[in-house]
C-alpha cells in the first residue's frame, strides 16, 4: 500500500502569482481547481500502483467532504494512495488535502481540510478494453483496516446502484410524498383556494443552468486524446456553485460532492453541454407547508435561515457537427445557503429528480460522521496512520 503513496505541496502563501490561480475574489479557495487537482494526483498515484503499460482513467468520484474549512492562505499538502484493488481492472484512490506541515512533522487532524475518493479504471491501450492489475497487499492492521473500509464502500455503492430509480419505483412513503407535492400544487393554482404559492418555492424548471463549451487540447489528459476527468470535475463545480446562488440569492458554503460516475469520455475537440438543477432542498416546501422544520431549517441564528440546497448537473457530449451524442456522466454537489428558498418539482420527471435529492441528501446525512473514520494522515516517512475523530 505504502508503495503508492504519493504527496505533493502546493505553496500558496510563498507564491502570490500562484495564489491568482487558487484563490477567488473573496479570498477564498477555488475547490473547483483543487477537485482539478486531485483526479490528477489519483492518476499519478494510480500509475505507481499498476505501473506504465496500461491506460487508466476516472471512473467515479465517490466523496467529497469538507473535513475543517479553510480560513487563511497557507501552504497545502496534497496526499493519496490506493487503499482498495482487489486484482480486477479498478482501485480506490484515497485523497486528502491538509495544511502544509513544518518540515519533518505530521499532518493533524484539525489540519485536514478535505478528504476524498477517486474509483480508477485501467484499460488495455489498444483495445480499450479493462485489464487487471496487481491486487493491493497489506502490511499490518492499520493498512487492513483501510482495505477494509474501502471494500465496505465498494459494497454500499453496489447496494445504492441496485436500489436506484431506474431500477425500482418509489416507496409508500416517496409516493404519499410525491401526491402530497401535488395537491398543494393543484391548491396553488385554485383560484378558489386561499393557499397560494409563498414567494420563496420556486418551479425546479426556473433554476436551470445552462453551459457549452468547446472541449480544447489544453484539457486534455496523458493520452493526448480525451479531456482529463480533473477538468470536467472542475466545470461541473463551478457551475453548481453557480446555480446554488442563482436560486438563492446568497453565496453557497460547499458541503459536499455525491458519488458520480464517468459514463463516457469527452474527446479533445467535442462541445460539453452542462446542465444544472436545484435537485433537492432541505427543508422542502411540503415541510413549511406542514408547519415541520427540517434539520438544516436555522442556523445558529433563528433570524437567518439555513436552507441546504441540493445541486444535480448532468453532462452530455457531441462532436462538433453536432451528428451524435453522449452522456458524460451525472453530477451532485451540496450547499449550504443562507436563505429560505425551496425547490417544487411539477413533472413527473422533475419528481424523480427531487426524490433522488431527498435520498442523497439523507444518505450524506448518515454518511458524514462516519466518512473516513477513522481518517488517514501520511507522515513525512510514507508511513500511513489511522487516526481516530471523537
Amino acid at each position: 500500500m505504502n508503495d503508492s503513496f504519493h504527496k505533493v505541496v502546493l505553496p500558496l502563501a510563498q507564491d502570490p502569482w500562484l495564489s491568482d490561480v487558487y484563490l477567488n475574489s473573496s479570498g477564498h479557495i477555488r475547490l473547483g481547481t483543487v477537485l482539478m487537482d486531485l483526479d490528477a494526483l489519483s492518476g499519478i498515484v494510480a500509475y505507481k500502483h499498476t505501473g506504465e503499460g496500461v491506460t487508466t482513467v476516472t471512473a467515479a468520484l465517490d466523496r467529497v467532504s469538507i473535513e475543517n474549512p479553510l480560513d487563511e492562505t497557507c501552504d497545502l499538502e496534497y496526499s493519496g494512495h490506493v487503499t482498495y484493488a482487489t486484482g480486477r481492472s479498478s482501485m480506490e484512490i484515497t485523497c486528502q488535502v491538509a495544511k502544509a506541515p513544518k518540515d519533518g512533522s505530521m499532518s493533524q487532524q484539525q489540519d485536514v481540510l478535505i478528504n476524498c475518493t477517486f474509483t480508477m479504471v485501467s484499460l488495455d491501450p489498444e483495445t480499450k478494453k479493462s485489464v487487471n492489475i496487481p491486487s493491493l497487499e497489506t502490511t499490518g492492521p492499520l493498512e487492513e483496516a483501510m482495505f477494509k473500509l474501502g471494500e465496505s464502500r465498494s459494497v454500499a455503492k453496489k447496494a445504492m446502484a441496485s436500489f436506484s430509480l431506474h431500477s425500482h419505483e418509489p416507496n409508500d412513503a416517496e409516493s404519499a410524498l410525491i401526491h402530497r407535492m401535488w395537491l398543494l400544487q393543484v391548491a396553488y393554482r385554485d383560484s378558489n383556494n386561499s393557499k397560494s404559492k409563498p414567494e420563496n418555492v420556486q418551479p425546479m424548471a426556473n433554476t436551470v443552468l445552462r453551459t457549452a463549451n468547446i472541449m480544447q487540447p489544453q484539457y486534455r489528459n496523458r493520452h493526448q486524446f480525451q479531456i482529463f476527468g480533473g477538468f470536467l470535475l472542475k466545470q461541473t463545480f463551478e457551475l453548481a456553485f453557480c446555480c446554488a446562488a442563482s436560486f438563492s440569492h446568497a453565496r453557497p458554503t460547499f458541503i459536499c460532492a455525491d458519488p458520480c460516475t464517468f459514463l463516457n469520455p469527452v474527446p479533445v475537440g467535442s462541445v460539453l453541454y452542462l446542465s444544472a438543477t436545484v435537485a433537492y432542498t432541505d427543508p422542502s416546501f411540503v415541510h413549511d407547508e406542514d408547519g415541520i422544520s427540517g434539520p438544516a431549517a436555522t442556523g445558529d441564528d433563528v433570524n437567518e435561515p439555513m436552507t441546504r440546497v441540493s445541486i444535480r448537473v448532468d453532462s452530455k457530449v457531441r462532436d462538433v457537427e453536432h451528428g451524435t451524442t453522449k452522456p458524460t456522466g451525472q453530477f451532485h454537489y451540496t450547499f449550504m445557503v443562507k436563505s429560505n428558498m425551496r425547490v417544487m418539482p411539477q413533472s413527473y420527471q422533475e419528481n424523480m429528480i427531487y426524490l433522488d435529492g431527498k435520498r442523497r441528501s439523507m444518505r450524506a446525512d448518515m454518511e458524514m460522521n462516519d466518512f473516513m473514520k477513522p481518517n488517514i494522515v501520511a507522515d513525512t516517512n510514507l508511513d500511513c496512520r489511522l487516526t481516530g475523530v471523537s
